[in-house]
């Protein structure tokens, strides 16, 4: 197998914890034979200080010239921290989102068994919960027209837009696992106050009854889905939900792992799709090798499996992560006062799959 990968390492954290995913590859390419052929590009505050735009125009054709993409972190305090900053670098994550039309976000979440007593809930709520996420990334308050402030500056407002088409095509996606799975969705929306969320309702339980009835649809605001997920996430098998409320719940999932160092996503496109931890830039840990790099990883066998057809080499990457993990290998976010640095954690997960 040959195949061409974009690597957008981004800000902060985003190249070391690269440079892991990249080793995991080639140690995958050496054990199977294939041919990885890495294209790299800018993105994020280091694209904003190359060219002057977070997303530009060559990184755009390095990905649709690729057969997938592989992402690492944007973020950077000196533009976080300016209000007044014209150009940012999650512009670029936006920007590229749209363009490449990737439009639907998938986050798997399932605890390690050794790993339940990292999470701040009890071990009896966490342990035996597997779920799925399912983000629609394209639409929503995000991209929503008109936004801004009103003349004198006083007053800001933001527009949040759907159509049924962008609810129905990733209402399909959350079906489509769901059918992998244990057949059972959970829509979750603000039915109660959103115009928007109403049409949401209406047409994911339309949509269920025209194609879907043989699973079970059920439907729970966010707030109480949020509380759910905290206090009994086996509830949950495939959560669908809008943008922003999706971006906000996936990250609070990061407690039933432990980190959010280990959860990793997709971001699927109609062409091409893209793979990225959740993990923000981490700008205070840049340079100090304490990055967790396990989401990366796993966001490439995400990758490998799904938008390559390599099951076997995807699950050999997952069982050398829950090893190294199970011998207590891995940064302090998971163990703290752990030797293991980032790079040293990358190297024993590739060990592993060299002697899977």
């Amino acid at each position: 197998m040959h195949k061409t990968i974009a690597i957008l390492p981004g800000d902060g954290i985003g190249p070391e914890i690269m440079r892991q995913a990249v080793k995991v590859l080639d140690a995958i390419a050496a054990k199977y034979s294939h041919e990885f052929e890495y294209r790299y590009a800018d993105v994020g505050a280091c694209a904003i200080d190359k060219t002057g735009n977070p997303y530009p125009e060559e990184t755009h054709e390095i990905c649709t010239k690729s057969d997938s993409v592989l992402f690492g972190a944007i973020g950077d305090p000196k533009y976080d921290n300016d209000p007044a900053a014209k150009v940012r670098p999650e512009q670029g994550l936006l920007a590229m989102r749209k363009a490449l039309g990737l439009f639907a976000n998938i986050r798997p979440v399932k605890p390690y068994p050794s790993l339940l007593s990292a999470s701040p809930l009890k071990d009896s709520i966490v342990d035996g919960a597997d779920f799925i996420v399912v983000r629609e990334l394209t639409g929503g308050m995000y991209f929503g027209e008109p936004r801004g402030r009103n003349e004198a500056g006083n007053k800001a407002f933001d527009t949040c837009v759907y159509s049924k088409e962008e609810i129905e095509r990733v209402a399909d996606v959350a079906f489509a696992y769901a059918s992998r799975r244990r057949g059972h969705v959970t829509l979750v929306d603000k039915a109660n106050v959103l115009a928007t969320s109403r049409l949401w309702r209406e047409t994911v339980k339309a949509l269920h009854e025209r194609k879907y009835g043989d699973m079970r649809l059920d439907f729970l605001f966010v707030d109480n889905a949020a509380m759910k997920m905290v206090s009994n996430p086996r509830d949950f098998d495939v959560i669908l939900t809008e943008n922003m409320f999706g971006d906000i719940l996936s990250d609070l999932a990061g407690v039933i792992n432990g980190s959010i160092g280990l959860l990793p996503s997709a971001s699927s496109g109609l062409e091409r799709s893209l793979y990225e931890p959740i993990h923000g830039s981490y700008p205070q840990a840049a340079g100090k090798d304490i990055a967790n790099p396990v989401a990366t990883i796993l966001s490439a066998a995400m990758m490998l499996e799904d938008a390559f057809g390599a099951a076997e080499e995807g699950a050999d990457i997952r069982l050398a992560c829950e090893k190294a993990i199970a011998d207590g290998v891995c940064t302090p976010d998971i163990f703290p006062g752990s030797k293991y640095g980032t790079e040293a954690t990358g190297d024993y997960i590739v060990k592993i799959i060299g002697n899977l």
